[in-house]
């Protein structure tokens, strides 16, 4: 009896892959969306911000057998009551610093002026080689007149800020206390045991290593700003100023390389206006340089491994979109949601590639 011939295995046929231009066009389109909804997208980022740095200490709450309701109830009283005591530790220099602005920026005028005479001098210079050679077309300048917010907007706008500011408060508590039932809902979903139980290994990875990173970047940008504020305290500064100029750069931290740049142009403002001497109003710029130098060259490496480390180009490019579309917000989250991409990344079978393009 002949045996049937043997059929050569069939090879799987590829999945279909989308075009380059129709990814392009479903980039754009989540790009929009997510700025034109950004007054709905930013109070739940925020919370899930919020709630990723509340997870580990939860986490050590329930070992200590104390319900998570509660343990989510006492991080977010703790952080409510710690936030309203450095507000309003911060609200009194803050107004006086910005009602002082304009009186200070006309004194601080003959400092710039001594600073600026090699370059004024070398401005003058070229407008005069300009002028005799005819360069100059003696055309007006056109003026700006600049216009008041009208009191309308001011009205409007204040119960948006505080509808915003609850949202976030109750989505954070929601988040921390009915994300994980949430989450085993989710892939309840699942057809097979076997993905089921991959899903839930990847998902709770990503979260705990997530949470760790956020708690820890934000740990290390609350202690780089303690310790400029100390370091202003002890060169002069008022305790009170210094103490809002060290909670300035710890957000500041948050956004790398802008956040710093901004951070260094505020020490070198305030340095002139608090100091007489020329040469000592450097000196806040300077402790906040060498801070910051500390903390992204040698604390936060050694703190976080490379393993957390993001290309500067990405990081630059992703600061860019993200503070287009959602302003200084958006500098803020930046960072966080690139590291939360390439952790996802890395953990996707067949997305490796992409984790490794962010390093």
């Amino acid at each position: 009896m002949a045996t049937p011939p043997i059929e050569p295995a069939v090879a799987s046929r590829p999945r279909p892959r989308a075009s380059t231009a129709l990814v392009i066009l479903a980039t754009l389109a989540v790009g929009f969306t997510l700025w034109a909804a950004q007054g709905l997208v930013l109070p739940v980022l925020l919370a899930m911000f919020f709630a990723l740095i509340g997870n580990p200490i939860i986490r050590v709450l329930q070992r200590l057998y104390v319900p998570r309701f509660v343990s989510a109830l006492l991080v977010l009283v703790l952080g409510l009551v710690g936030t309203g005591l450095l507000a309003q530790q911060l609200i009194a220099p803050a107004s006086e610093w910005i009602q002082q602005v304009p009186r200070e920026m006309r004194q601080l005028a003959p400092k710039l002026r001594d600073l600026a005479k090699p370059v004024r001098e070398a401005n003058e210079a070229a407008e005069n080689i300009a002028r005799a050679a005819g360069g100059d077309d003696g055309e007006a300048k056109p003026q700006v007149v600049a216009t008041r917010p009208g009191t309308y907007e001011t009205l409007t706008a204040t119960p948006r800020m505080i509808a915003a500011v609850l949202a976030v408060v109750l989505l954070t508590f929601f988040f921390m206390v009915y994300g994980q039932s949430l989450q085993r809902n989710a892939i309840a979903l699942l057809p097979g045991r076997q993905q089921k139980k991959l899903t839930v290994e990847i998902l709770q990875s990503i979260e705990y290593e997530i949470s760790r990173y956020v708690l820890t970047i934000s740990l290390i940008n609350g202690l780089v700003g303690l310790a400029l504020a100390a370091a202003l305290y002890w060169i002069g500064v008022p305790g009170d100023e210094a103490l809002l100029w060290g909670t300035m750069a710890a957000l500041l931290n948050f956004a790398p390389y802008v956040g710093p740049l901004i951070g260094i142009l505020m020490m070198l403002l305030m340095g002139f206006v608090a100091f007489d001497d020329t040469w000592h109003s450097l000196l806040p710029a300077i402790v906040y340089l060498v801070l910051h130098t500390l903390e992204g060259q040698i604390i936060t490496p050694i703190v976080l491994g490379a393993r957390m480390a993001l290309s500067p180009l990405v990081l630059i490019l992703a600061l860019m979109v993200f503070g287009w579309a959602w302003g200084i917000i958006g500098l803020l989250l930046a960072v966080p949601l690139l590291v939360c991409c390439k952790i996802v990344l890395s953990r996707i079978e067949g997305l490796e590639g992409w984790a490794k393009l962010l390093e």
